[in-house]
Order: structure tokens, then sequence, then C-alpha cells
């Protein structure tokens, strides 16, 4: 009666141990990206505000909200790859892998665990009032993107980093 038992788990062991290294793979991969995103929305601010240092105190704001936003999405996927993998659309681009609404991220904000303390810190910056030199802020940024040779060397990293991430095959 045990061998059955033996055998049947043993025949199962690498199925599980497949779908582990896949969640795994896919977890990197995802941090990768908003790594990725992050590095270059630093490297956006770190430009504007050597342009014009007047914005160093809203780039720090903005990139705190890119932080928090970054950091839910970073949570979520990894609790969705563990405990829900159908809320996300992983045969698309990996940036369109997660798509939480307003009133998702309200409701995982109400949660009593690292996901939810990190969702109040998104939603709340969503809530609050914009700082009152974002306007300049993303005016520098419009500026920016309309000048590419002020951008190359941090467009060309990020760009090459979503390449490799999206070469990255999770099996």
């Amino acid at each position: 009666m045990k061998l059955p038992a033996i055998i049947l788990s043993l025949a199962l062991l690498p199925s599980s141990v497949l779908a582990a290294q896949e969640t795994s793979c896919q977890s990197d991969k995802y941090h990768q990206y908003v790594d990725a995103s992050l590095s270059w929305y630093q490297s956006l601010v770190d430009i504007a505000v050597q342009k014009d240092p007047n914005l160093k105190e809203v780039g720090d704001w903005f990139l705190e909200g890119r932080k928090h936003h970054f950091e839910l999405n970073r949570e979520a996927v990894d609790w969705y790859l563990e405990n829900d993998k159908d809320k996300l659309a992983l045969s698309q681009p990996i940036e369109s892998w997660l798509k939480l609404t307003q009133q998702d991220v309200k409701a995982l904000s109400q949660e009593n665990n690292e996901l939810g303390r990190i969702a109040k810190l998104s939603f709340d910056d969503r809530q609050s009032k914009p700082h009152p030199k974002n306007y300049e802020l993303r005016s520098a940024f419009a500026d920016l993107l309309t000048h590419p040779g002020d951008i190359d060397q941090p467009l060309n990293a990020y760009n090459e980093k979503m390449t490799a991430i999206a070469a990255i095959e999770c099996q």
C-alpha cells in the first residue's frame, strides 16, 4: 500500500518542481521589469533636476510615488503567481501582466499583510493632492522626451534591458 503512494509522490514531484521553477522565473522576470522601470524614472528625474535644480523636491516626490506604484505591482504579481495565476495576463508583454484598478488597490490596501501595507502607500498616493510643482516636472519631462539626445543613454539602457527581459522564456 505504501509503495504505490511513494511511486505516485515521485511521479508528481517533477511537475511540482517545474511549476515552482516557472513561478520563480516569472517572478524574477517581473522584478527585473520593475527594477528597469524604476531606474528609467530615476534617470529621467536626475536629468530634469540637473537642468532645473528647482525641481529636486517635486522630483523626489514623484519618484516616491513611482516606487510605491511599482513595489505594489511587484508584490501583487508575486502574490498572484503563488495564489491565483488566472489574475495575471502572462501571455501578454510584461507591462500588461497585471491590471489593478483603483478599486483593486483600495481593496488590497485594507488587507492586514505586506501586500496591504504596500497597497495602502500606493492608494494614499493616488488620493493625495499633486505636488504644487507637479506640472513643472511633467513639462520638464515632456521637454526631455521631445529632445531625445538629452536622454539617449538612459533610454537606450532601458530599451536594452526591456528587450533582454522580453527574451526571457519561463517554462
